[in-house]
Formats: structure tokens, sequence, C-alpha cells
């Protein structure tokens, strides 16, 4: 039997999440609320990380959220933020930590499934998407936003600085082909907006359905 993969234990990188992501917010907030905001019925979130998406969700179609992050520290703040929601909406949340290569959930349990930036991050996308997949009922939906691999020049410098990046950034891979491995699981996907981060962090809002 193959040893687990050990889990990421990134505590500085999720001490500064917040506030890089809080610098971003002008940007992040529209785009959280167009994906997370869609969700419903029992919903599955893939690597919620320090729970930024918490706060956008319509829990008024949400019957159940399990939300799963591989980092405890990621998690002990998600652990903070959920706290601090009105108690009903508490009684609909589970965070858990597990791998989004490892889910541990049963076939076809899921409704919707939420990912925001974690694809570029996953130890192995195409193993997380057919986690996903697997737990999603037929005709489920995963809404995802993620920042892809850039074409040309700008394609070239990612993979350039990519070594530093990747360990300033808690393992994040700039040029991955998430669209292509989207399809490659499974599911048909529909890119409703191609947008950016910046020059190196070409980004994309999709709606993927699990085919039957």
């Amino acid at each position: 039997m193959t040893a687990a993969a050990p889990r990421p234990r990134h505590r500085w990188f999720a001490a500064m999440y917040d506030v890089m992501e809080k610098a971003g917010e002008k940007r992040m907030r529209p785009l959280r609320q167009r994906i997370v905001g869609r969700a419903a019925g029992r919903v599955l979130e893939v690597g919620c990380g320090t729970g930024a998406n918490l706060a956008f969700y319509d829990w008024s179609k949400v019957d159940s959220l399990d939300a799963t992050e591989p980092d405890v520290y990621m998690l002990r703040r998600a652990e903070a933020k959920l706290a601090a929601l009105p108690a009903e909406t508490r009684a609909k949340v589970r965070l858990q930590e597990a791998p989004a290569e490892a889910l541990p959930f049963g076939d076809s349990e899921f409704d919707t499934a939420v990912a925001t930036l974690v694809f570029c991050t996953v130890a192995d996308p195409g193993r997380a998407l057919a986690e996903v997949r697997r737990v999603l009922k037929p005709g489920g939906t995963l809404y995802l936003l993620e920042h892809v691999a850039a074409e040309g020049r700008a394609g070239g410098v990612q993979r350039f600085v990519q070594p530093v990046y990747g360990w300033l950034a808690a393992g994040c891979q700039l040029s991955r082909r998430t669209e292509d491995a989207v399809r490659a699981a499974g599911f048909d996907l529909a890119v409703e907006e191609r947008t950016s981060f910046g020059p190196l962090w070409p980004a994309l809002l999709g709606v993927a359905t699990k085919q039957s």
C-alpha cells in the first residue's frame, strides 16, 4: 500500500492569506459573490482555506455545507470565521481536514461543489477533480474561480518565476491548465468569463456540470 502524502502545513502563509486577500478585496469580492452565491442544496466546498467564502453563500439556498481543507493552520482560521456567523448558519456547516484528492464522502452525495483558487495548488489536480466528480450527483454542478496558465511570453515568465513563487505561495502553480483538466475529468465546462488578477494571473469563472 502506498503511504498517503503528507498534508500541507503552512503556518505563516495561513497567517498572511487574509491580509493578502483583503488587499485584493475590490477585485475578488464580486468574483466570489458570483461563484459562491449560486451554490444550492447540499454543498461541498473543496479547499476552503481560511474560510474566505463563508460570507458569500446565500444561506437561504444552502441546505448544508461540507467544507474541506488539508492545511490545519488554514482550517483554524476558517473555524474562527465560522464561529462569528449566526447560530442558524453555523448549524449548516461542517469543516473537515481532508485533501481534495481523498474526499471523505460517498458517491453522488452533493448537489453543488465550489472551488475558488484551489486547483492551482492541489498536489494532483486530475485526482482531485475526479474526486469532486465522484461525490457530485449526476447533473451536479461545480462552480469554480481559478487562475490558469498564460500563453506566449507571459507563460514563459510564469514558468521562469515558478520555483520562487511556488515557495512563497505555499506550492501554488502559476501555469496549471485547469480548464483542460476539468474537461478531462468528465465535466461539461462553460467558461462564463475570462479575467485576470494581474499579468501573470489570467483567470476564469466557470460552471462545470457532471456528465451522466
